[in-house]
């Protein structure tokens, strides 16, 4: 049959089925392979919550969404175009996320009397049943034609079922019109001492390629031309791995020796994974026993004159607490990495939310503010990650970075910049005695930042530990008036942060629109897309984002006085809101969801249309 060849600007597809159905390589590599065709994307990993989900059950599907197209993108998406479901229970939990009259790619052999059964459809097929004016569904046997292509490979029924992601996106790639070779050579990469492995996906991913081309069941294929992007060396980026660059990158251009201490937890692990990996920068990576030893190792580099990180997600975050609060009162640096996820206690594991800020900006005993700023997308939190580091050496202070599981688990094309292109970060070490009184620890330069004294300086010895300090020796002092004293100059030192970092600015429209829509953290995708849409419809709307929260920028108030009504969406229960009523005194509108899901563009839409004066 001859295939008609469709354009098409952006196209949102969906892969769904269990956690062994190999769901997330899959999107993984459909999204390396479009990246380097060259169109924009942006990529949303659902993980179950369970680890050892039962198999065939709505709890245990495992999702990955991912927009592409030829022209700048800031999100995954919303409905998606196509949705590929390999069992019954992967179409339940999504269907209702596929456009009117969207695509269903099908495993037909994923619908049978127990699959159908285990997610709760009971005898009657839901293929069968949806109506053809809703939806397109096709069925492919994936798991027959998978086992056909494999019948003489030798491999048993099990590994031979393994491969029939590999179908899936070799038919995807015929479908888009892309190239084998990417997935070819990870595949190669992956099994290069199991030949007969190697053999055995090509085999299948060239298999589903052909099925697209030989069945008369597809008329259409699609094509999406390569986005304008603006010119240098790109790569796919996911939020966890900048991160980990990120640091990297400032303990290189900082001069000093990177000591990462964590203990394992979803979402935040992949930051030590990635660490791991790059020992011949001089990185060390410390896996603790539990979340405080982790922290106090990582305050005890920083003691030792090391570049000093620290991650969890928010449970670990709480434990680190008093540490952050150590490190505090020592004013040594150290960056706390909070990959926020649903709460409270255990709560989502697998979910995003952005429920820890008042926890970033209060969760501590006693007067112990921290810098606190937050990353927007997968590729922002390399920036993120590197000025946190910058400030915490430079103001000698604890910084908090915020990200959260949405970005940290999803990718996007990243403009890798080059290391001279990176801000400077100059520390404040000494091997020199600071007054005529001898080395004083806390005498401050007119940012008030103290000197930094490595143990074994020769003449700057000085005390440590959590009680309160004199105002310039650091011996012990339970002086009422110093220790007021203390507290309100590590306050100021915060503050006068905000001479260093940039004045917020739009990132659309202008300020005299009538709704200016506020956000923070990872809703800056769904935010911008929507109020750019709202923009070019005649809408006067604009769009601001805090990377700074704590100092928070010197404009910022000027800023929100200057629009009739400020709108704030958040993945929490208002707490953004709480500091910007709080702070400024603006009666800002709250718009919240708290359902481990991110913000889609229609939802933000129809809020700013809601709040538009009439």
């Amino acid at each position: 049959m001859n295939k008609t060849l469709e354009q098409k600007k952006e196209v949102t597809i969906l892969f769904a089925g269990d956690s062994g159905d190999g769901i997330q390589l899959t999107g993984n590599q459909f999204s390396d392979t479009t990246a380097l065709f060259g169109n924009d994307v942006r990529t949303f990993p659902d993980f179950p919550a369970e680890i050892r989900a039962p198999q065939g059950t709505v709890a245990g599907v495992s999702g990955f969404q991912l927009q592409f197209g030829s022209s700048d993108l800031y999100s995954p998406g919303d409905k998606a175009d196509v949705l590929v479901v390999m069992n019954s229970a992967a179409l339940k939990a999504n269907l209702h996320n596929l456009k009117s009259s969207g695509i269903v790619i099908a495993n037909s052999a994923g619908f049978d009397k127990k699959n159908l059964k285990l997610s709760g459809y009971g005898d009657e097929n839901p293929l069968h049943t949806i109506s053809e004016k809703e939806f397109r569904i096709h069925e492919i046997d994936i798991t027959k034609l998978t086992r056909t292509a494999l019948v003489d490979s030798g491999l048993g029924t099990k590994e031979v079922d393994r491969s029939k992601n590999m179908f899936v996106l070799g038919f995807l790639y015929w479908m888009y019109n892309r190239s084998l070779a990417t997935t070819e050579s990870f595949i190669k990469s992956k099994f290069k001492t199991k030949k007969h492995l190697i053999d055995a996906n090509i085999k299948v991913l060239k298999a589903g390629y052909h099925f697209g081309d030989t069945s008369e069941t597809f008329t259409s294929r699609y094509d999406v031309k390569p986005a304008d992007l603006p010119k240098g060396n790109y790569r796919s980026i996911m939020g966890n791995q900048a991160t980990a660059l990120g640091l990297v990158a400032a303990s290189q251009k900082s001069g000093l020796e990177l000591l990462y201490a964590s203990y394992p937890i979803t979402p935040a692990s992949d930051i030590l994974h990635e660490l791991a990996k790059h020992k011949n920068f001089g990185v060390k990576t410390f896996q603790a026993e539990d979340e405080i030893a982790a922290a106090c190792a990582a305050v005890g580099a920083s003691f030792a004159g090391n570049l000093a990180i620290t991650a969890s997600s928010g449970p670990g975050i709480a434990l680190k607490g008093e540490t952050i609060g150590l490190s505090v009162i020592l004013e040594l640096p150290l960056v706390i990495i909070n990959v926020q996820r649903g709460g409270p206690s255990t709560g989502l594991p697998t979910k995003t939310e952005q429920s820890d800020l008042l926890q970033a900006l209060y969760g501590r005993n006693g007067e112990a503010q921290t810098v606190v700023i937050a990353a927007k997308s997968p590729s922002d939190c390399f920036d993120k990650a590197y000025q946190a580091c910058k400030i915490a050496v430079e103001h000698m202070t604890p910084v908090m970075l915020l990200t959260d599981g949405y970005m940290a688990n999803g990718s996007e094309p990243w403009a890798f910049p080059k290391s001279a292109d990176l801000p400077e970060i100059i520390n404040h070490k000494t091997d020199k005695i600071n007054s005529d009184k001898g080395y004083l620890p806390y005498l401050r330069d007119e940012n008030l930042v103290r000197s930094w004294a490595v143990p074994g300086t020769k003449d700057l010895q000085h005390r440590v530990g959590g009680l309160e300090k004199d105002f310039l020796t650091g011996n012990v002092s339970y002086d009422p008036d110093n220790h007021e004293k203390m507290v309100k100059v590590r306050a100021a030192k915060i503050a006068k942060i905000s001479d260093f970092i940039a004045e917020i600015e739009l990132e659309a429209g202008t300020i005299d629109a009538d709704v200016l829509v506020l956000g923070w953290g990872s809703t800056f995708g769904a935010i911008k897309t929507a109020v750019k849409d709202l923009s070019e419809e005649g809408y006067k709307v604009a769009h601001a984002h805090l990377t700074f929260i704590n100092p928070m920028p010197r404009n910022l108030g000027a800023m929100l006085k200057s629009f009739k009504k400020v709108l704030i969406p958040e993945l929490n229960d208002a707490q953004m809101v709480h500091v910007i009523r709080s702070k400024y005194l603006i009666d800002a509108i709250p718009f919240n969801k708290i359902k481990g899901l991110p913000f889609s563009i229609e939802e933000i839409k129809a809020k700013i249309l809601e709040t538009l004066p009439s």
